[in-house]
């Protein structure tokens, strides 16, 4: 009988079960799923052709030590690096973000002018700075001091004052780039990049999405040689090594209980797993529902905002690469942050308000085959095109199963406008719409971060105000982590380690001293 059940081997629910593992717990993982990762994987769709089935490149996980500290290099992980991490195309012109801070201000200069270059200098060092801060606040799990000390800590160089640099946080990402730029072009960029998690930068709170950027120049974002699902296999590869298991192909179906308290989880297949302690990776209203406790179920459903999904992806196969105007060789390295002004990533975002797909998605492409030969057959291309807002529950009478072809599309188009030839180049498409990611990768609404990622569905109140320091109260021993838990979604790892380490306290209250002095310490 294990000691910890973990439900989903998606890659927060496998750094929890490491740490539980590494600690010394029996663990097993169970995953209804037959491949490792959830949406951090990677399959072949097309013959020679290994595409990523969710999450492309990797920011957040890099800042966390994870990484490293599990000694995943040694499991057959290697990142490399994507420098520039970025680039926007306009027209003949090109910005490119590279994680040397004086390469990119020249980059700026030559198509934006020495006042913007001047001023994104300002910008980066003081908003990383602020976001080191922010990150030791993604650390651990999330509490009132914690979130008082971001707001009024977070930006203390500058010498302004608590007040001050608290409504600088909270106020819209648009504003901020108002503050600092002129050229609308690099503020289009940089807006489109801090829209990744979900919410437009024209919506209160999303200043610092924008800020969050700048700590690329503290450490370049990474792709896994072999695609994204290679860190989920190293994590599988070191739970082994630590004793712990993972079964595939037999999810839970039920998480059981002796009164109140848990004792295990029931899987698909029929066999019951007794277990004191189970950790849930799996969306939050999920695991409620696996835990059957139907009043904080429906508190959680009137509470937790899902949101109307937030977009899809198409997977090519091509035969060559985007050729923009501007474009290095560097440039492929990058994502290609593909919109033409701010006001068109308004429309776009209106039409998804509106429940419609956009008219003309922005875009953000990536092109990893590039430097990577073990993604596509020789001479072929692997090049994966991301798209914003495109709404799950659509108003308009259409299905997604109807318009995927159609919708996919357009996001070939949105590249071939700004690299012509692109879309004959296209010799395969795999779309993944909002309803097939809910279909293959239980991403509930399409929403690819669980929950929403607006302010108030952060920090303290992620997925909502009573879960949020990942245990279930009204279900001693079920732990929660994964997207829909503090710090929220993307490729990170951090819920993973927090949720370990709730469990780790629980079990022997001093490992929660022990945890606060290297925390400080760190």
């Amino acid at each position: 009988m294990p000691d910890v059940v973990v439900i989903g081997a998606g890659h927060n629910g496998l750094v929890a079960a490491c740490y539980l593992a590494r600690s010394g717990l029996d663990v097993e993982v169970v995953e209804r799923d037959t491949v490792v990762g959830g949406s951090v994987s990677t399959v072949e769709r097309f013959p020679g052709y290994r595409m990523d089935r969710g999450s492309s490149a990797h920011i957040m996980v890099r800042h966390t030590g994870i990484v490293e500290d599990l000694r995943l290099d040694q499991c057959g992980l290697e990142y490399q690096d994507l420098d520039p991490w970025g680039f926007a195309p306009f027209g003949d012109e090109g910005i490119h973000f590279h994680v040397d801070l004086d390469r990119t201000c020249a980059s700026i200069e030559q198509v934006c002018g020495s006042r913007d270059a001047d001023a994104y200098r300002a910008f980066a060092l003081d908003w990383s700075a602020r976001n080191l801060r922010v990150f030791e606040a993604f650390q651990g799990a999330p509490t009132p001091g914690r979130l008082g000390r971001t707001l009024w800590g977070v930006g203390k160089a500058t010498g302004l004052d608590g007040l001050e640099l608290s409504r600088q946080f909270l106020t819209s990402g648009d504003a901020l780039l108002d503050q600092y730029f002129d050229d609308e072009r690099l503020k289009t960029a940089l807006a489109w990049m801090g829209a990744q998690s979900g919410p437009p930068t024209h919506e209160v709170a999303t200043a610092d999405l924008v800020g969050w950027n700048t700590v690329m120049h503290l450490k370049a974002p990474g792709h896994p040689k072999g695609g994204s699902g290679m860190l989920s296999e190293a994590l599988q590869q070191r739970l082994e090594s630590y004793g712990g298991r993972v079964r595939l192909g037999d999810g839970a179906a039920r998480i059981t209980t002796s009164g109140d308290r848990v004792t295990g989880a029931l899987t698909e297949s029929g066999e019951h797993l007794g277990a004191t302690t189970v950790v849930a990776g799996c969306h939050v209203l999920t695991t409620l529902e696996l835990a059957g406790d139907a009043d904080l179920l429906e508190r959680a459903r009137r509470t937790v905002r899902v949101g109307n999904g937030i977009g899809m992806v198409v997977r090519l196969a091509t035969t060559d690469l985007p050729r923009y105007a501007a474009a290095t060789d560097e440039t492929y390295r990058s994502l290609q942050l593909i919109a033409p002004s701010r006001q068109a990533l308004r429309r776009a975002h209106g039409e998804y308000n509106a429940g419609l797909p956009p008219t003309d998605p922005a875009a953000l492409a990536m092109t990893f085959s590039a430097f990577d030969d073990t993604l596509a057959p020789a001479g072929r291309h692997n090049v994966t095109v991301w798209g914003q807002w495109h709404p799950y529950a659509l108003s308009n009478g259409e299905s997604w199963d109807a318009i995927a072809e159609r919708e996919g599309t357009k996001l070939v188009e949105a590249v071939d406008r700004v690299a012509p030839g692109f879309a004959s180049s296209v010799e395969q498409m795999h779309v993944q719409t909002p309803l097939d990611l809910e279909r293959e990768l239980g991403l509930r609404g399409g929403q690819v971060m669980h929950v929403e990622m607006a302010f108030d569905q952060m920090f303290l109140w992620r997925p909502m105000p009573e879960l949020a320091g990942y245990r279930v109260k009204s279900r001693p021993g079920l732990y929660l982590c994964g997207a829909s838990t503090h710090p929220g979604g993307g490729v990170f790892g951090a819920s993973g380690r927090s949720a370990a380490r709730a469990v780790l306290a629980d079990r022997d209250p001093s490992v929660l001293s022990r945890i606060k002095k290297v925390v400080r310490r760190a």
